[in-house]
């Protein structure tokens, strides 16, 4: 019944956890079996082994949080010698969110990341490009285009670019990375914020900026979604505040193929098996045998 794909891979039902929100999975284990999801994109990983951003790192903020975390992660052959294998028993679709602050960076993880069976690269272009000044690989469809290019040429598996928000046209930007080659697009990253303490009377975070996440951009996300999954004709991962079994439909119907549940992790862990739940009996209630027939409905 909650059967839905991606391209020609069947995942069980649509639900997919979000980088950076799930860890590598075991987190999770005393809430609930993982194996249970669609699919779980690992925390974002990089080549070369971060520390993070210092300071504060996350931020409540009303119907959200900001987080400015810096992609602090262990590494690409950390995770395919330790985390990957203990993830594989989950028996779920596995998508390795990959980073870089270069383009070499990129190749070089790739070039790991082909070496073991992981099912998807879910490629995170919100990287600052340090040799082209700083911005963002996924700010501008020239630069996004060009690296989404260089990694599928070299990737062994399908690659998903996730999209910010945050850069040029959002559909422009996923129809220029389909022309390179990408299997699909996830979207939205996080909204580019700021947290200002006002009686400490300084800026919250070091990097002053940070990424605000939750069901405050859940509007903002489905519009986004909206767009790009009537401007492509790859596979759609919608991404963005979703809290409940209604914002995955309606991420659905407007096109997404499935959706990454976030920042909503942290408020209720037993989120994923809630809305499970609920998508049955939505699905009952309005007799659906399958979601194709509820995808795109809305377009």
């Amino acid at each position: 019944m909650l059967e839905t794909k991606i391209g020609d891979y069947s995942l069980k039902n649509p639900l997919i956890t979000a980088s950076g929100t799930y860890g590598y999975g075991e987190e999770y284990e005393g809430f609930y079996d993982p194996s249970i999801l669609g699919a779980i994109a690992s925390k974002g990983i990089t080549y070369i082994p971060k520390k993070g951003n210092t300071g504060i790192r996350v931020w409540e903020t009303p119907a959200g949080m900001m987080n400015s975390i810096g992609l602090e992660n262990p590494g690409v052959d950390h995770f395919c010698k330790e985390e990957f294998p203990k993830m594989k028993k989950y028996k779920v679709p596995i998508l390795a969110n990959l980073g870089g602050n270069t383009l070499e960076d990129y190749l070089k993880g790739v070039d790991l990341l082909n070496e073991i069976d992981v099912d998807f690269i879910e490629l995170n272009i919100s990287c600052p490009n340090v040799k082209e000044g700083g911005l963002a690989f996924g700010l501008s469809c020239q630069s996004a285009a060009r690296v989404t290019g260089e990694v599928v040429k070299r990737a062994k598996h399908p690659v998903i670019v996730k999209l910010s928000p945050n850069g040029e046209n959002v559909a422009d930007l996923a129809k220029s990375v389909e022309a390179e080659g990408a299997y699909g697009v996830s979207l939205i990253n996080t909204v580019q914020a700021m947290a200002v303490d006002v009686d400490k009377k300084k800026i919250v975070f070091d990097n002053v900026y940070a990424g605000l996440s939750g069901p405050c951009i859940f509007p903002l996300a489905l519009r986004m979604v909206h767009q790009v999954a009537q401007a492509v004709k790859i596979p759609v991962i919608g991404i963005g505040g979703i809290a409940s079994a209604k914002d995955v439909l309606a991420m659905l119907m407007v096109g997404a193929s499935a959706v990454e549940i976030g920042t909503m992790n942290f408020h209720d862990p037993y989120l994923v098996p809630k809305i499970l739940k609920d998508l049955e009996d939505y699905c009952q209630a309005e007799k659906i045998d399958h979601l194709s027939e509820i995808i795109a409905c809305l377009q």
